[in-house]
């Protein structure tokens, strides 16, 4: 039997015991309920926030090689034309960053959205079709200083095998592609082949193995949901800029002012047309 002063302590001890259980429980109900959140916040990321993304990185990747230390949102946001709300609201798709009052550390938000983005490694990838396009890319330097390494060039025109381009890079065949896929683990691949064409690539590109696909092909191409692909069409920017020139017009808008420039929207001045599956438990939207 406990002793008389024991007992008196035990409905003490019973109620410390079961508050700090229940204390425990409620911070374990507090953190499954903000990864939750997180989810829910990741599930719903607009495709404008991850271009927005891109556009940050550039001008931190600026800053930084200056020599600046701290930039305020007012200025990042600037960069991508949107006000700072718009900026803190797509950084807090994927945490916080930043101090109230001062801003955001340059190096920290650089690794930070580089990681997001997945780019802090440098990325292989292919193109299939070794016309026009292809070659503009190869000879464009904005690839490699943003870490993209153009592996190969296939084709699926006999003539074209065995050509050699301006980079000194031959064009392969298709037959290897899985091959060097595998070997040099590449993830991403450009097609630009004619329309009617499109469709068989993509399905060669995903057998392989390829997870992220750029096409330049206006034919949508059918794709599983753990590839991503998105399409590059230029005669949807012109649309889109002449309907903008023709709305103009109906308004009777002869020219914009300066302050009326500034007030436009990242919608209608930056957003691409790109169309892509679901990936990686990302359901991406068009909405900015």
């Amino acid at each position: 039997m406990l002793p008389h002063n024991l007992l008196k302590l035990l409905p003490k001890i019973c109620c410390k015991t079961i508050f700090k259980k229940a204390q425990r429980l409620l911070i374990h109900d507090n953190d499954k309920k903000l990864q939750e959140e997180k989810l829910v916040r990741k599930s719903k990321i607009p495709a404008a926030t991850i271009i927005r993304l891109s556009v940050y990185q550039r001008y931190l990747k600026k800053l930084l090689a200056r020599g600046v230390k701290v930039v305020s949102s007012q200025d990042l946001a600037s960069q991508a034309n949107v006000n700072p709300a718009q900026l803190r609201k797509d950084l807090s798709y994927f945490g916080r960053f930043g101090v109230r009052g001062v801003g955001y550390c340059v190096s920290t938000l650089l690794q930070s959205i580089s990681s997001i983005l997945g780019v802090i490694e440098e990325r292989s990838v292919i193109l299939v079709g070794a016309g026009p396009i292809t070659q503009a890319l190869l000879r464009h330097p904005g690839f490699a200083q943003q870490g993209y390494h153009f592996e190969a060039v296939f084709d699926v025109d006999e003539k074209n095998i065995g050509k050699s381009l301006e980079n000194g890079m031959k064009v392969l065949p298709l037959s290897e592609l899985p091959r060097l896929v595998k070997e040099k683990n590449v993830e991403l691949a450009v097609i630009a082949v004619p329309s009617d064409q499109s469709q068989e690539v993509g399905n060669i590109l995903v057998d392989a193995g390829i997870k992220g696909i750029l096409s330049f092909s206006p034919n949508r191409i059918k794709v599983p949901k753990n590839v991503s692909i998105q399409y590059v069409d230029f005669t949807i920017l012109l649309d889109s800029l002449t309907y903008n020139i023709s709305k103009g017009r109906k308004e009777g808008e002869t020219k914009s002012t300066e302050k009326e420039v500034q007030k436009l929207k990242w919608g209608s001045e930056h957003s691409w047309p790109v169309v892509q599956s679901n990936s990686n438990g990302y359901s991406i939207s068009y909405s900015s």
